[in-house]
């Protein structure tokens, strides 16, 4: 299988020493500002700049379904209420609209893969692979052109982005089920046994949690040995998590900064990270989830959430409510007093 290339650059050192000490000698004992400190010091190098700007802050929220939520034995609500929540998106009464409509970010509702035929309707982003993935306990959840297409309209969503001033994006979803296929994808990756993936997803009961488990045990036996990344994504993926792969590859050869919400995002970012690893120089985790799985996903790209809120909702709404202390990253390098223009005196000798 041909795996759609993306260009992307490492990011260039160059500014590097000029950004640290720009950094450190702000009126503050070093390091005092914590993570603040290496957010501002990360997306100076995306943007090879000393004094980096937020614009027209996106966030997009792929929505799909999974073939194996029809069956009922991994979710404990019906697949229905995929699409009764994009509906809900696009009137404005989930919580990200809420939190975009705070921070004045820019919402993109897309329908990757959804199970319902909107029709025209005004705010929804076109982007349909097919009515759902394939039920993945029978069968590949999606063919090899049906991935493609998607990482490639997922690449497109970001560029239209990118066209109308964006430089930073975060990546949300909508999914019954998608849980489950994040769970299998992170396995795999990860090389974790299937029990120390799996969580609650949307508020699973004990027992459902256990039938969850044992199912999908199930399909990492049916499925057997994987040839490579996209075949992993293929057996197990959902449609939109291979947008948000596509647009997270697209971000990064953009020179974007991107936004990763959950545990759906991560494991689609897990994806791309094995399409190509420098897509991690652009990533910004912007929180911990609750579902169990999440923290192991971090741990394995070694990488810090910038909040621990106990959230697991999904929407993206880890990026919008992160997104303030990204901006006050950036407002602090660019507009706090260092020593010598305030006056201050340093550390002894300096």
């Amino acid at each position: 299988m041909n795996i759609p290339e993306f260009n992307i650059q490492a990011v260039s050192k160059t500014l590097n020493e000029a950004l640290q000490k720009k950094i450190d000698l702000k009126t503050k004992p070093i390091g005092a500002l914590g993570l603040l400190e290496q957010i501002a010091f990360q997306m100076g190098q995306i943007q090879q700049t000393l004094t980096p700007q937020l614009k027209k802050p996106a966030i997009a929220v792929f929505a799909a379904d999974h073939g194996i939520a029809k069956t009922g034995l991994v979710n404990p609500y019906p697949q229905e209420v995929t699409f009764q929540m994009v509906l809900n998106f696009l009137s404005g009464g989930a919580a990200i609209n809420v939190f975009a409509k705070q921070h004045n970010i820019t919402l993109n509702i897309v329908d990757a893969g959804v199970n319902y035929d909107f029709g025209k309707i005004n705010g929804l982003i076109d982007s349909k692979i097919a009515f759902g993935t394939a039920n993945y306990l029978e069968e590949n959840a999606m063919n090899e052109t049906q991935a493609i297409t998607a990482i490639e309209k997922g690449a497109d969503i970001v560029s239209q982005q990118f066209e109308k001033g964006c430089n930073i994006i975060g990546f949300g979803e909508m999914g019954i089920g998608n849980t489950a296929a994040a769970a299998l994808l992170m396995s795999e990756i990860c090389n974790l046994p299937i029990e120390t993936c799996v969580g609650k997803g949307t508020g699973a009961s004990k027992k459902q949690l256990i039938q969850k488990i044992e199912t999908l045990k199930k399909v990492k036996e049916k499925h057997g040995i994987h040839k490579n990344i996209m075949d992993t994504l293929c057996r197990f993926g959902g449609f939109e998590i291979a947008q948000m792969c596509g647009g997270m590859l697209k971000a990064a050869a953009l020179g974007i900064a991107i936004m990763i919400d959950g545990f759906i995002s991560t494991a689609a970012l897990l994806v791309a990270y094995k399409i190509n690893p420098l897509v991690l120089q652009y990533c910004f985790f912007t929180h911990c989830s609750n579902e169990q799985g999440h923290a192991k996903m971090l741990d394995f790209l070694n990488v810090k959430p910038i909040l621990n809120l106990s959230l697991r909702l999904g929407e993206g709404t880890g990026c919008a409510l992160a997104y303030p202390l990204l901006q006050a990253s950036c407002n602090f390098l660019n507009e706090m007093a260092s020593f010598e223009s305030a006056n201050v005196s340093n550390k002894e000798g300096e």
